[in-house]
Parts: structure tokens; sequence; C-alpha cells
């Protein structure tokens, strides 16, 4: 049995199961545990359920829509979905499971064992997500971790502007960042905002806005 309980930021955790008051899972044992139901990821070996409002979803379904078309269209070998697991390693060395709110996966890497459940082990190509009130999971802890495990290319919608002005500017506008891995490993940014089309090294041709992204 697992216990939720609410936390301030809007995020269930998961923090005692009838095993012992003190659990620390692993990403293996996250997997083998996670409910069938709503999203969760692994933080500090605890069970996170992930609460979202529509308007995150809505947006986070436009692009992968976007994503999903511009696939298709050029015969990309690429998957996209909103349900994969992905191990990171956090600063400390521990094992997170991320839950991206849009995953672009090389297709062979996701056919390589079709029967896996859910979690990817391996870099995907592109991460997307959609800030809530909990920004800094996204601009901090999540940017670290994609870099480190070496996720070319990370996406930070930030529709209600609530990061930082050093991601965001003066005056903060609802923004999209798209981060590349540079050859040291690092994310170099780039910040688009109102009718700006979006520039994107894994899909060059996307013709999507920021305006359009918020209108979802």
């Amino acid at each position: 049995m697992i216990t939720l309980t609410q936390s301030k930021s809007g995020i269930e955790s998961s923090s005692k199961l009838e095993q012992g008051k003190n659990l620390d899972l692993s990403f293996d044992q996250f997997l083998e545990q996670c409910p069938e139901d709503g999203r969760y990821e692994l933080v500090d070996g605890k069970m996170v359920k992930i609460l979202a409002t529509r308007i995150h979803y809505d947006i986070a379904w436009l692009i992968l829509k976007s994503f999903d078309r511009e696939i298709d269209r050029l015969s990309l070998n690429y998957v996209v979905n909103d349900v994969t697991a992905v191990l990171t390693i956090n600063k400390k060395g521990k094992e997170q499971g991320r839950h991206p709110d849009v995953s672009v996966i090389n297709r062979d890497l996701w056919r390589r064992d079709r029967l896996d459940y859910r979690g990817i082990r391996e870099p995907i190509q592109l991460a997307v997500e959609v800030v809530s009130t909990n920004w800094e999971d996204d601009y901090i802890d999540k940017l670290d971790e994609y870099a480190r495990l070496g996720i070319p290319e990370y996406w930070i919608v930030d529709y209600l502007a609530i990061g930082s002005r050093d991601y965001l500017g003066d005056p903060k506008l609802p923004s999209v960042l798209i981060l590349n891995l540079d050859t040291e490993g690092k994310y170099q940014m780039a910040r688009f905002q109102n009718s700006d089309r979006l520039i994107s090294a894994t899909f060059p041709e996307l013709n999507l806005t920021v305006e359009q992204i918020m209108a979802a």
C-alpha cells in the first residue's frame, strides 16, 4: 500500500509503504511499484505524483501533436509520447525517475525492447517540461539532470512567466526556452517569446510560434 500526502507545491509525494517508513526506491523499484493511475516521478528515493492544471495538459498536448505531425510528415526516425519515465542521476549521484511532459525518442531505442515497462535508461532526443508553480524543478534540477544524461535538446515552456529574469528577461514574459547541448555537455539557451517561431535542432522545419502554444 502506498500512502500519499499533499505537499504545498501542488505535488503529492509517496513517502511511506507498509514495509517501512524510510523508503528509498531505486529506479527499477520505482517502475515496479508505480501506480497505473496518473503521472509519477522518482525524486530523492520517493515516489511523487505530479498534479497539473488543464492548461498545462493542453499546452503539452499541442506540442506533442505538433511533433507527431512533423515526424509523420518527414518520416523521421522518432516516436513521441507523454508516458515515458527516464532514468537520470542528480548531483549527489542518486537515481531519479523523471517523466517529461513530452518525450521525443529515437525509434530504434524505443523498439529495442518493446516489452519494457516505460522506463528509458539512455538519453532521449528531446524533453519538454511545461513549468508549474514548482518552477525550480524544471529550471534547475531537471536542467542539470538532463544535461548530465546527455539529452541533446530540452524545452522549458513557461506560460506563467514565473521563472527568474535571468531566463525570461525584464520584463518577464511567457516564454519557451530551447536548450541545446554543446560539445562540453552544457546547455546553450535560446529564448522565444510572442510571435517568435521556435527554432528546434530536432525539428528544423517545425512551424510553431510561442503565441500558438500559449493559446492552446
